[in-house]
């Protein structure tokens, strides 16, 4: 049995083996939000937002587009274009403590994600500037992947493991979805283990779909008809046209 087992492990694909090392990015208090800016939240309607929304330290007049109705003990806001909550900086407490705690926690988030070493190439598996960041077509498995460059992909590509394997992509330059490209996901694989650590920005053309946590050191626009499955934290702004984010 024992050395059925070792055959096996041996002869497992070693992109896929490797997961074991890598561990989730911790969000903190972050994790109930679907989107999350320190300078303004705003949205050409109709989009839809499945999670929290919240700014901080901008108050909530950075948050446009929403309509937002504020509830009776002044803590949250609620608006038609999010199933959640939408919170600011300048609510009554506890708001504005939690709010403070939640962009602190998104900035470790960041800080951790950036951190985080370059898995070890194999002869199957480069984790390196990867197609010097033209990534359509491409198909990724588990792993730390690293770029010095604008990740690019005007085609779909796949990101491929289990329930539990964790992926994390960093650049030092930006994230750009050409119109209708989409992520898609296989053999199990979560959103809410692909973490973007984005030193840049984020621009998901139109109609495109992305797959993962956006840890976003400038911000993010998202054009006409795009989705998210995932969550977008972005330490400037986060604009949104007709946009679906649904926290997974």
């Amino acid at each position: 049995m024992l050395a059925f087992m070792l055959a096996t492990a041996l002869a497992a694909p070693v992109g896929l083996r490797r997961l074991a090392d890598v561990d989730a990015v911790d969000l903190g208090s972050a994790a109930k939000f679907a989107v999350l800016s320190k300078a303004g939240i705003s949205t050409v309607p109709p989009s839809a937002i499945t999670g929290d929304i919240g700014v901080s330290p901008i108050s909530a007049a950075a948050i446009t587009g929403f309509s937002l109705v504020k509830h009776s003990d002044e803590t949250y806001s609620e608006a038609w274009q999010v199933t959640g909550k939408v919170y600011a900086s300048d609510y009554t407490s506890p708001t504005p403590s939690e709010m403070t705690t939640a962009i602190s926690d998104m900035e470790t988030a960041y800080t951790n994600a950036a951190g985080r070493t370059t898995s070890t190439e194999t002869d199957e598996q480069k984790y390196a500037d990867v197609k010097a960041g033209l990534i359509g077509g491409t198909t990724f498995t588990p792993g730390v992947y690293t770029w010095g460059t604008d990740i690019l992909f005007d085609t779909d590509f796949t990101i491929s493991g289990g329930l539990t394997d964790v992926f994390i992509f960093q650049t030092t330059g930006n994230v750009k979805a050409g119109s209708g490209a989409k992520i898609i996901l296989l053999g199990g694989a979560l959103a809410k283990n692909i973490v973007w650590q984005v030193a840049g920005f984020v621009d998901a053309g139109t109609t495109s779909h992305l797959e993962g946590i956006f840890l976003v050191k400038t911000f993010a626009s998202f054009k006409t008809g795009s989705t998210l499955n995932g969550q977008v934290f972005a330490q400037t702004a986060v604009t949104l046209d007709s946009t679906t984010i649904t926290l997974v």
